[in-house]
């Protein structure tokens, strides 16, 4: 017996498809591979109702939106990467909603609620922690998700993400090759993949190029200004001082370099310093700060087509995709 009502999951079922699919086909995304359509069509007409029978169950289910999650909006880079995919989505036909977790796994899970409460139909990541638990939910339900500027561990999900060991070694090919070997480095907390990876690069090169490890040179905490003075004190005190440093981060360099006006150090003239990410204020002739592209716009740009396409392609996501970008050393002034 046809039943006299159909709903998403039916026809989902019936075709193998997920029911966000359903509702593209039925609407005429342009972005729906022809088979997928197809299948979903023929399904409909095995069950023996016609699309605009099954467009009116759908009305409801189809929300237009897509969520964005980001460590920490005040984050230059965030603020811009999250711009670009707001842009991008819309000319898609997407709303995004934005929620930042401020770097706490309590609060990645707070949003992956409220953002699946949402249906949203897929989302984006911009940062997770290496072994990250919270972020195997999203890996495990139909929301379509990926993640870009970071990646997690457990080979699943996908990911746009700079080769950061590599960009970490071209900002110490550079500092050494103009004559430094007293060369600190400050980071925030190592538990994301990004800041970890970069760390393995500046000790790779010290031990390539036989240059003693001094923890001494490492700062590894938050921006506050306090601690950023103290570390810039202590590397530059004593017989032996620091004469570059490697930021892990824009923001990490513009702190060092705020840190350096405020003592007197001058940059580079006591102090080289390079960053990592090219984020537009490092253009600012007033900073022209040298640092390590990781190509963001093309990351984030890259991350939207991914999301789009899985959510047109309607199908189960596939386990793992890792799609790493190159990194460019931009010299500036502060080297």
């Amino acid at each position: 017996m046809v039943k006299l009502t159909v709903t998403s999951n039916d026809v989902a079922k019936k075709a193998g498809v997920s029911q966000a699919t359903v509702s593209r086909v039925i609407n005429n995304y342009p972005y729906i591979k022809e088979a997928t359509r197809q299948k979903v069509l023929s399904a409909i007409d095995e069950m023996g109702f016609t699309p605009d029978e099954v467009a009116r169950s759908l009305n409801k289910r189809k929300t237009g939106t897509i969520g964005l999650i980001v460590g920490d909006i005040a984050n230059t880079f965030f603020a811009e990467t999250a711009k670009i995919i707001i842009t991008e989505a819309r000319k898609k036909g997407y709303d995004v909603i934005l929620t930042d977790t401020n770097h706490s796994s309590d609060n990645l899970k707070t949003a992956i609620d409220t953002l699946i409460g949402k249906r949203v139909e897929g989302i984006i990541v911009g940062s997770v922690e290496r072994y990250e638990e919270e972020i195997h939910r999203l890996y495990a339900s139909d929301t379509p998700v990926v993640l870009y500027n970071t990646k997690t561990y457990s080979k699943k999900g996908h990911s746009f993400v700079l080769d950061n060991v590599k960009g970490a070694h071209m900002a110490m090919e550079h500092l050494i090759g103009k004559g430094h070997k007293r060369i600190g480095f400050a980071t925030l907390l190592t538990k994301y993949s990004t800041l970890y990876e970069r760390n393995i690069g500046y000790e790779n090169k010290l031990e390539e190029y036989n240059i003693p490890y001094d923890p001494g040179l490492v700062y590894v905490g938050d921006l506050e200004n306090t601690a950023i003075s103290d570390y810039i004190k202590e590397i530059m005190q004593g017989p032996d001082p620091a004469t570059a440093v490697f930021a892990a981060s824009d923001q990490m360099a513009l702190a060092i370099m705020e840190s350096c006006k405020t003592m007197r150090v001058h940059v580079p003239g006591d102090l080289a310093v390079i960053g990592f990410d090219n984020i537009n204020l490092a253009a600012n002739p007033l900073i022209d700060l040298t640092t390590i592209s990781q190509q963001h716009e093309r990351m984030s740009l890259l991350a939207v087509e991914k999301l789009i396409n899985l959510l047109a392609a309607g199908e189960k996501q596939e386990d793992y995709t890792d799609e790493v970008i190159e990194p460019i050393l931009i010299e500036r002034s502060t080297t």
